[in-house]
């Protein structure tokens, strides 16, 4: 569906499968993500967004009170998500990208969550008075940063900056596999940064959702990384 303004409304259902044992309604959350036409990478949703966030739904239950943080947000579906589950959220896109940040605002407007989601300027490698002004952060969560090589380090240490001031704190991503030869591991040693890779295979399952349809035909992975 399209605004006729170059942007375009997706809607994102998540929901449990019918019919409930208990006999109550099944629990549903919609969630609205407008996209620009003929824009960057930034204002369109990705195949891994959507994964990361069915993850989310499907542990909702862990996320209220959680203080949550999504780097590299763009259309920031994982982190909207999170919020309407009852997590303190903060969305970050590169701060010198103002559009970006000014869509994630857009984001969280048609979403009714203004003034409850913080919009912030957060540049990879770069560490800058934000990064040092984030408060207290339980999880972090990343859909499809690890999409170019050169940026791959950049993030990590960017993660590892959070981590080391957060350490029980988690950052959860997924991404989609491009190239059999690209890998994070010697980066995530060299940081001091351990990973779990998170499998997928029921993903969906309560409420009915094919995960390779969800996917889109595309290898995508959940990664879990912590400090080592």
């Amino acid at each position: 569906m399209s605004d006729g303004s170059g942007e375009k409304i997706k809607k994102f259902v998540f929901k449990t499968k019918n019919p409930i044992i208990d006999g109550s309604t099944p629990e549903t959350l919609e969630v609205i993500i407008p996209e620009l036409l003929q824009a960057s990478y930034n204002f369109y949703t990705w195949p891994s967004a959507p994964v990361l966030a069915w993850f989310l739904w499907e542990h909702r239950r862990e996320l209220p009170g959680k203080r949550v943080l999504e780097i590299g947000a763009g259309t920031s579906l994982p982190g909207i998500v999170a919020a309407k589950c009852g997590a303190e959220v903060t969305l970050s896109d590169c701060a010198s990208l103002p559009r970006s940040l000014q869509h994630c605002q857009r984001v969280c407007d048609v979403n009714g969550l203004t003034g409850r989601v913080r919009v912030i300027g957060l540049s990879w490698g770069l560490f800058l008075h934000n990064s040092f002004n984030l408060g207290p952060v339980d999880l972090i969560l990343g859909s499809d940063c690890f999409y170019e090589p050169s940026l791959f380090e950049d993030i990590l240490v960017t993660v590892s900056f959070l981590l080391e001031k957060n350490p029980h704190a988690k950052f959860l991503c997924t991404y989609q596999e491009r190239s059999a030869d690209w890998s994070i591991d010697y980066l995530l040693n060299k940081w001091g940064l351990r990973c779990e890779d998170i499998p997928l295979t029921t993903l969906g399952a309560e409420s009915g959702i094919d995960v390779h349809e969800l996917m889109q035909d595309h290898t995508i992975h959940l990664l879990e990384i912590a400090k080592s």
